[in-house]
């Protein structure tokens, strides 16, 4: 069974999460009040799913969930975000540090275990095989990649730049080098076209594109 790690600091809420969990038959459950201890809890299980409150003691959740996913080992575990706080503006920013999902309080029991399932449903088998940069989850297993819990439809190029650049973050890529790791039998690819995939691409990501950085007259990068 998935074992899961509730960090929450209400106790009655602590108690839900665990009944919800039990009856669903998630029976393998860690639970712990403050985030900092949380994180550490994280990083020691490695756990298939993380349920994890905004506002906490020690550290609050957005920083937990920035720490997960600057972290490689953990850096692909699924994120489900409890929160009282409901705004667009508070719901954007938590999917957009890497939180798969977001629940607001008062919150349903079946809904959310829908979401646990959903987030879950991602074979373990391929897990190992994520990227995680800035809430950016690319899967080279399945050639998937989202942003937050939205998924991206890229074409066959724009995944193999996109993979390229958070391969290695901060690192420069020049054209030639870009066109080396997306250069594939299916198109041919020149430097104008390393241009133009980049403008498509920038599009698709939306406001994560910020973090794609041009070089004047070299190439790219990624910043996160």
């Amino acid at each position: 069974m998935d074992k899961i790690v509730i960090i929450e600091d209400d106790p009655g809420i602590r108690t839900v999460l665990r009944l919800a969990l039990k009856g669903a038959g998630f029976t393998d459950v860690i639970a712990e009040e403050r985030g900092d201890n949380g994180l550490k809890i994280v990083l020691r299980e490695r756990p298939a799913l993380v349920i994890l409150d905004l506002m906490l003691p020690g550290m609050d959740g957005l920083a937990v969930c920035r720490e997960i996913r600057r972290t490689p080992a953990v850096a692909a575990t699924p994120i489900v975000m409890l929160s009282a706080k409901s705004t667009e503006e508070d719901i954007v920013r938590g999917l957009e540090l890497g939180a798969d999902d977001y629940v607001t309080k008062p919150f349903s029991k079946a809904v959310l275990i829908a979401r646990v399932r959903a987030a879950l449903r991602r074979p373990a088998s391929t897990r190992g095989s994520a990227i995680a940069v800035s809430g950016l989850v690319l899967d080279e297993a399945t050639r998937s990649a989202t942003i937050g819990a939205a998924p991206l439809v890229l074409t066959r190029s724009e995944f193999d730049l996109l993979k390229t650049l958070v391969s290695h973050p901060g690192r420069v890529y020049s054209r030639s080098m870009i066109l080396d790791a997306i250069q594939n039998e299916d198109k041919d690819v020149t430097d104008r076209t390393v241009d133009t995939l980049m403008v498509g691409l920038r599009r698709k990501l939306g406001a994560w594109a910020a973090h794609v950085e041009t070089i004047r007259g070299v190439g790219y990068r990624l910043t996160p």
